[in-house]
């Protein structure tokens, strides 16, 4: 089997799967994940999210601001004492 048939069967669960072992740093049969194996894991579930899910539904995301901090100036901004 080639990578690419490899990476076209990957699903859901599998995906799933991958994302445990990254966070918990260890396979679910108790093996430690290598760093390179970390590494292929976060590559493999990347490249699979950019392909079947929208950008907010991602690994990662973060919003954009609705107004950048420098818009503000200092006149407008409110200080408040404690």
């Amino acid at each position: 089997m080639s990578f690419q048939q490899l990476f076209n069967n990957l699903n859901p669960q599998i995906i799933g799967s991958l994302k445990r072992a990254i966070e918990l740093g260890k396979w679910p049969n108790g093996a430690a994940v290598t760093d390179e194996q970390r590494r292929l894991c976060a590559e493999a579930v990347a490249s699979w999210e950019k392909r079947n899910l929208p950008e907010e539904a991602r690994v990662g995301y973060v919003p954009p601001k609705n107004t950048p901090c420098a818009d503000k100036t200092v006149d407008e901004q409110k200080l408040n004492w404690v």
